[in-house]
């Protein structure tokens, strides 16, 4: 019988771990059955990445995992989780789920978290009365994943959680995908030209990935430029107004969310990443394996993940014109980026492939579960 599957999320649009729990769900094939709960209910784009054949629905009938703290909640949420074999929650957004369990965690199912970082309103770091809330509710998960070791650091210091429970797992990707030659007109509306530089950037539309100065930033560089931005979200229209405020409204493309970045990451000649919150993003590998050089704020775990070689164009301010500064010479020297995209793309492969990542995920569940091999 299929494992049944419980996951609360804090929004399901596509973004990094979304993805991540989507390639999940993908792995485990027939040996799970997977529900799916949004904190935004309008937030569902990540289900067009789910499989042809993957037993999965979106919940129409859970509890609200977002409002004031109640105990009428905290119950009404742990009697809804009592359904599922394990629970899987993942982000602030979803913490509620996490302390119903303290609250009532009678007959409940295993339990794992995932905080993969912040939004915009923690971005310097998270809150306070938020530390005190994880604490409290953590005690009830059986285990705590992180991506990177800024958040490790943050589990046991802030969040005062076991080294035993925290586990690190890496991001990872199907790297070979990757190396594959990128389909033309995979991004509507995109040409490449061989006499243009294209930077391209992979996220939401969101305030934390502060698209708007990577705008800013690509409309200072000298030299024929196009930058393309993937991605869904409310900031569409103050991403547009800075390309227009900057004088370059034509060299913008905006195709909104496409699936299989492998078809067209190595489209680009690029990756740019502007986020002011991140921890171990997926863009940054997605970009690496496509052989391409990173230009980043030094975020989360940026600077340890690329290569040795593109360590010098990650901008340890938050600062656009830095930014610029290590766009430029990028821009300007086609043999530069070469070299800096072939270490990028061995350093993947020898770190952030996927099956690794899968592995190692299906061995915690499994655990926590305590069915060896109950996910195939």
């Amino acid at each position: 019988m299929p494992v049944n599957i419980l996951h609360l999320h804090s929004s399901f649009d596509l973004g990094g771990k979304e993805a991540r729990a989507v390639r999940l769900m993908n792995a485990f094939g027939s040996a799970a059955r997977h529900t799916i709960v949004s904190g935004m209910p309008e937030q569902t784009s990540a289900r067009d990445a789910v499989a042809t054949g993957i037993d999965y629905e979106i919940a129409q009938d859970a509890p609200s995992l977002t409002g004031r703290p109640s105990v009428a909640r905290y119950e009404a949420l742990a009697r809804y989780m009592r359904r599922f074999d394990l629970v899987l929650t993942y982000n602030w957004g979803a913490i509620d789920g996490v302390m119903a369990r303290r609250v009532f965690g009678k007959g409940a199912p295993p339990l794992v978290h995932h905080e993969d970082g912040f939004n915009a309103d923690e971005a310097g770091g998270p809150k306070r009365e938020r530390n005190v809330y994880r604490r409290i509710a953590l005690g009830a998960a059986a285990a705590l994943v992180v991506p990177s070791e800024t958040l490790e650091r943050i589990a046991l210091e802030s969040w005062k959680q076991p080294a035993a429970k925290i586990h690190r797992i890496a991001n990872g990707i199907d790297v070979a995908a990757y190396a594959r030659k990128p389909r033309r007109g995979a991004i509507p509306g995109f040409v490449p030209d061989p006499k243009t530089v294209t930077i391209g950037a992979l996220a939401g539309l969101r305030a934390v990935k502060d698209l708007a100065a990577l705008v800013r930033a690509v409309g200072g560089l000298s030299g024929k430029v196009r930058l393309v931005i993937v991605g869904e979200g409310p900031e569409r229209a103050r991403i547009a107004q800075a390309a227009a405020a900057m004088g370059i409204a034509d060299r913008l493309t905006m195709p909104g969310f496409l699936p299989d970045p492998h078809a067209y990451v190595g489209l680009f000649d690029i990756l740019a990443l502007s986020s002011r919150s991140e921890q171990m993003p997926i863009s940054v590998i997605e970009g690496m394996a496509a052989g391409l050089p990173v230009a980043s704020y030094a975020v989360g775990d940026v600077a340890a993940m690329v290569s040795v070689e593109n360590a010098p164009f990650i901008v340890r301010e938050q600062d656009e014109v830095g930014l610029r500064d290590v766009l430029q010479p990028l821009v300007g020297d086609a043999a530069l980026r070469a070299r800096i995209g072939a270490a990028n793309r061995a350093k993947a492969a020898a770190a952030f492939d996927e099956a690794r990542m899968i592995a190692t995920y299906r061995a915690l569940y499994e655990e926590a579960l305590g069915r060896a091999g109950a996910l195939g």
